[in-house]
């Protein structure tokens, strides 16, 4: 009797250890344009497009995801839409609320944070400066979040390198490099951003071909991309270029890529024809579904 009661025993943790499931979530970076009065006046106003924002990361479900540009009211605003969320992150013009964030979202019910910091893009990285040929001052985001249900943890990098400084996108590349390499071995490491380059740019090279990163679109195992990342605000712009991306450890499978062409309709113009089609940023948002490997 005692033997088959041991038999039952074993074969139920074995069967309990092979139906262990893998960690899996969703991941995203999303430039959210930043707030001003010009794109209001061109019907492009936060106050217009907050809501679709909001509700694409509630659609696509969203699990943990960066953000570039958006302004200290535009996160708040943000937040509010999203109850199950929080961010992390400072202004880059003073580390504190002026300027723009580069800020991390991510869903209390499946992430704890349990780090988290920021640092400049430039040979000075503890205070607000602009780097090398930077037009602007950039920052970088970082935070470590435990999987609540696995105990997993990862490092979560998210930035916005400059749009003119062709030297600074080089050195910010090679910082962030440098930065995770100072980190334990085998830190899983997420790193997303608006990187003002596309696929084929010195500065995406050297994160892609580094031996610690690799853009997901690369290594996913279904990709949907009908278009590039940047709009301009305009749904029928046509592009291949990708200039926001998501960059991985070796530590995640990626089974899903897509850029998000979602746009909505605005009701203030063409109402005899339906609307007028507008995208919620001039960026497309990068969404990827993984599963950690370990």
């Amino acid at each position: 009797m005692k033997n088959i009661l041991f038999s039952i025993f074993f074969i139920l943790l074995s069967f309990t250890g092979v139906a262990k499931v893998k960690p899996s979530f969703n991941i995203a970076t999303y430039n959210i344009r930043n707030d001003n009065k010009g794109d209001s006046i061109n019907g492009n106003g936060w106050g217009e497009r907050v809501t679709y924002i909001s509700q694409m990361v509630l659609f696509h479900q969203f699990d943990i995801f960066g953000t570039q540009e958006g302004k200290k009211n535009q996160l708040e605003d943000m937040k509010n839409n999203l109850p199950d969320y929080d961010y992390i992150g400072v202004g880059r013009d003073d580390g504190k609320d002026g300027g723009e964030f580069c800020a991390i979202f991510y869903n209390t019910k499946k992430f704890k944070k349990i780090d988290d910091g920021n640092f400049w893009l430039s040979t000075e990285t503890s205070y607000p400066n602009k780097g090398w040929d930077a037009a602007l001052p950039r920052i970088c985001t970082w935070g470590k979040f435990k999987d609540l249900k696995s105990g997993f943890t990862f490092i979560y990098y998210n930035l916005h390198m400059d749009h003119i400084g062709v030297e600074a996108r080089s050195e910010s590349a090679k910082l962030i490099l440098k930065k995770i390499t100072e980190e334990p071995k085998k830190t899983a490491v997420i790193l997303s951003g608006d990187f003002n380059v596309d696929q084929f740019n010195e500065s995406y090279l050297l994160l892609n071909n580094s031996g610690l990163l690799k853009d997901s679109y690369e290594t996913t195992e279904f990709r949907y991309a009908p278009n590039g990342t940047f709009n301009n605000f305009n749904p029928g712009l046509k592009t291949n270029k990708r200039i926001d991306h998501i960059f991985l450890t070796k530590d995640f499978k990626v089974k899903k890529y897509g850029v998000l062409t979602d746009t909505y309709r605005s009701e203030k113009e063409n109402q005899n024809k339906g609307g007028y089609a507008r995208t919620p940023s001039d960026h497309f948002p990068v969404m990827i579904s993984v599963e950690v490997k370990k």
